[in-house]
């Protein structure tokens, strides 16, 4: 028996209670202070009670969410506050059993557990919970059927909702065992979203996911067809009502979080469009197009009418006959016409209208996806992104290995953007969804770097036969997983290591979770699988865990790097672009690894480290070159400016005499071969003259803001010594990435300052005119 259960008619009140996110009571005032001492707080003050409330707990709003979501849908009985207890009532002293949330529907009844956490957690006990519901099956079945009697049985099942718990891929599949359907909060967010769209009509797509393909009693329907061929497929033509169409229909939406026979070729259905396709319907308007579907081979039986005059030619013209449709959720796929079908939902014209169809029997799900694409690839709200979000259906069971391993990118790049788990959770851009700063990652800038030889095949030589790579696993389904897998522990301990910076985006001061960044990661990946293969490690032989712990240690070493990374860094790794940046990128996190494991070796990696340190002192030198020529500029012409532009004048008044001093003697020593005093300065006579003349000089060599002018002009010293290396190629001394990216950035502050004083002589001279 179970306990605590109410018909769906005396429930309105208690749902609206349900819906809130926060929990009310009145209590006399004399335990007032005890609830507040809990978190409750007043909302008003009666005579002689006091109305208080408080926020509900994850915990409780997870269950009261899903609660609302089956009343939403239209069961007609529900558990009440604190659930269900199953109990023998033969054997009042067996164990009792509490389910949190029961729901009971004409042809289903559900046994929900609901599992939570604030933050997310991987489930530790998850095996013990599953044996828990696992026991109760039986007992609740029967215990449904005796209560709530039918004409037929009512199917049960058992529901487990999900909310921040991390399940591994042992925990689902024994859950898959004890044939526990598991739900998590994304799938939650998506039936929310369905049942505020087309109402109870989305109960149907939930029983479609819990028990596909069980024969339903009730759901069984026989209607007289034409049956033909199109394009080498067999296909009915008939008519039949949209309520019954309702129940035994399913669309894939791309929307949707959890995986299914046919995926995300299927758009959500737009609100907009339905209510006014439904105010069509009310004012008895007819669709004289036919609803498009693919019916399951396993649910039809045609039975033909008599005997054609003409048996040979009938496949051309037709066949006459009766179409049977076996009871069973899931049994017609929407390929074209989901807004014209949804519309009748919780409509009293979907049981008497008729709708005209036509149905394919046994499609392919890239034929029923590139079926959706011609039916609607000419109409304009069928973006150009979408077509290549459908890559996967369209090619998933490809003959060519090449081709159905795109597939298995394009599907599991989708995934991982789908992926609570995944770093890339609601961060990749679909053709719905709209761009904002953490959703900036585009499914061709991943699809570009995976096709790339290394990842799942290579080919040796032109014309060499397709050789498989370290994320192949044979079957699509398997190397989908094991994909998916690698990808999103690489990236994971990535993120985990510059969580800050990762979860930023493309905000102010992200750059690593954004196209060119996540780009380089997977281009290191392949890198290191490279390395691996070289040292003669068959990682396609390796199983999914095993591949992981052998590039683990790489993802370690490339979070560590990024976890260090300064401000200016971050700036800088973003504002390469193009090719040329992102091999940059590349082979700077690849010498970040070899510095933490020696033995990496990735091909170019040497070539690469020589370039760049020629470049940099090369750069370097450019870099000091310019800052010493801008200063002899800006200093003779102030000095000038200050004391008079005759030599003997800011000569003598502006130049320290130790400084005159010392360039008198280097003058004289050259013979005067270079004319004027000021071809004889250096970087640290520059200094000098600064300091001496504070006054003119602080607002434009002043570096900071707080400190001495002999702090506020010591970034000339460190100038000076890197002008020192690079001035001297005979050594054989290099200028370091860092001491690059530090003069770098302060011939971009001389030169904001140069700017500054600029406009400031331009407003000094307009306000004197």
């Amino acid at each position: 028996m179970l306990t605590n259960i109410d018909s769906r008619g005396n429930l309105r009140a208690f749902s609206r209670a349900k819906a809130k996110d926060f929990v009310t009571k009145s209590i006399n005032y004399s335990k007032l202070d005890v609830f507040l001492s809990q978190g409750w707080s007043i909302v008003k003050k009666n005579k002689s009670t006091v109305q208080i409330k408080r926020k509900k707990s994850h915990s409780e709003l997870l269950e009261d969410r899903v609660w609302i979501l089956l009343y939403k849908m239209g069961f007609q009985f529900l558990s009440l506050e604190g659930g269900s207890e199953l109990i023998n009532s033969k054997d009042l002293n067996s164990s009792i059993s509490r389910i949190d949330i029961v729901g009971v529907d004409n042809e289903v009844a559900l046994a929900i557990k609901c599992i939570s956490s604030e933050k997310r957690v991987v489930h530790t006990n998850f095996k013990e919970e599953l044996e828990k519901q696992a026991n109760i099956r039986e007992r609740f079945s029967q215990a449904i059927n005796k209560q709530f009697r039918a004409n037929h049985k009512i199917q049960t099942a058992i529901v487990t909702f999900t909310s921040n718990i991390n399940l591994s891929e042992v925990d689902l599949s024994k859950a898959q065992e004890a044939n526990v359907v598991i739900f998590n909060e994304t799938d939650l967010e998506y039936y929310e979203k369905l049942v505020s769209h087309i109402g109870e009509a989305a109960k149907y797509q939930f029983f479609a996911d819990i028990i596909p393909g069980k024969r339903i009693p009730g759901l069984e329907i026989k209607v007289p067809a034409i049956k033909t061929r199109m394009g080498g497929t067999s296909c009915y033509t008939f008519s039949i009502s949209p309520e019954y169409l309702l129940k035994i229909s399913y669309i894939s939406h791309r929307a949707k979080g959890k995986a299914s026979d046919v995926n995300t070729y299927q758009r959500m259905v737009g609100k907009s469009r339905l209510s006014k396709i439904r105010k069509y319907i009310l004012e008895n308007g007819i669709f004289p197009t036919n609803i498009v579907l693919n019916l399951d081979e396993r649910f039809v039986q045609f039975d033909r009418i008599g005997q054609s005059i003409n048996d040979k030619h009938d496949s051309d013209y037709g066949v006459l006959g009766w179409l049977t449709i076996r009871p069973s959720y899931k049994s017609a796929w929407i390929i074209d016409g989901q807004h014209r079908l949804y519309a009748y939902s919780g409509l009293e014209k979907a049981k008497k209208s008729k709708l005209s169809i036509l149905a394919f029997e046994g499609l392919t799900p890239s034929s029923q996806a590139q079926l959706f694409v011609d039916i609607n690839a000419k109409q304009k709200s069928v973006k150009q992104s979408l077509l290549q979000e459908l890559y996967a259906e369209l090619h998933w069971d490809a003959s060519d290995p090449e081709v159905r391993v795109r597939a298995i990118i394009s599907k599991a790049i989708q995934t991982l953007g789908n992926d609570p788990d995944s770093p890339l959770y609601n961060r990749i851009i679909s053709a719905d969804s709209k761009r904002d700063h953490l959703r900036c990652i585009t499914l061709t800038s991943l699809f570009s770097v995976l096709t790339k030889t290394g990842f799942f095949a290579s080919r040796a030589r032109q014309g060499a036969e397709f050789e498989y790579g370290p994320l192949w696993a044979g079957p699509n389904e398997l190397t989908l997983k094991r994909t998916i897998y690698v990808l999103k522990n690489w990236l994971n301990v990535i993120r985990n290591s510059a969580s800050e910076w990762w979860d930023k985006g493309s905000a102010e001061g992200g750059g690593l979770a954004m196209n060119d960044g996540v780009s380089t990661c997977l281009e290191v990946l392949r890198s290191v699988f490279a390395h691996l293969e070289s040292a003669g490690v068959t990682l396609v032989r390796l199983q999914d865990n095993e591949l992981f712990e052998m590039i683990e240690p790489y993802a370690v070493a490339l979070g560590k790097y990024f976890s260090n990374f300064t401000e200016d860094e971050k700036k800088r790794f973003r504002d390469l672009r193009g090719v040329q940046g992102q091999t940059i990128r590349t082979k700077r996190c690849q010498l970040a690894i070899r510095n933490e494991i020696p033995e990496f070796n990735p091909q170019g990696l040497d070539e690469f480290i020589e370039q760049e340190k020629a470049q940099t002192n090369t750069r370097a030198k450019e870099i000091t070159d310019w800052i010493e020529t801008t200063m002899q500029r800006i200093i003779l012409e102030e000095l000038k400016q200050e004391y008079g532009d005759q030599e003997n004048e800011w000569w003598t008044n502006g130049v320290p005499k130790n400084v005159r001093l010392k360039v008198a003697e280097r003058q004289e020593q050259d013979d005067n071969r270079y004319g004027g005093k000021e071809a004889y300065f250096d970087l640290m006579d520059y200094r000098k003259i600064i300091i001496e003349n504070w006054n003119i000089f602080e607002p434009i060599f002043g570096y900071g803001k707080s400190g001495n002018k002999e702090k506020r002009t010591s970034w000339l010293v460190f100038v000076n010594q890197k002008r020192n290396i690079v001035a001297h190629p005979s050594t054989a001394r290099n200028i370091t990435l860092e001491d690059l990216s530090e003069l770098e950035k302060y011939k971009e502050w001389l030169e904001s300052k140069i700017q500054e004083s600029v406009y400031d002589v331009e407003a000094e001279e307009e306000d004197e005119d």
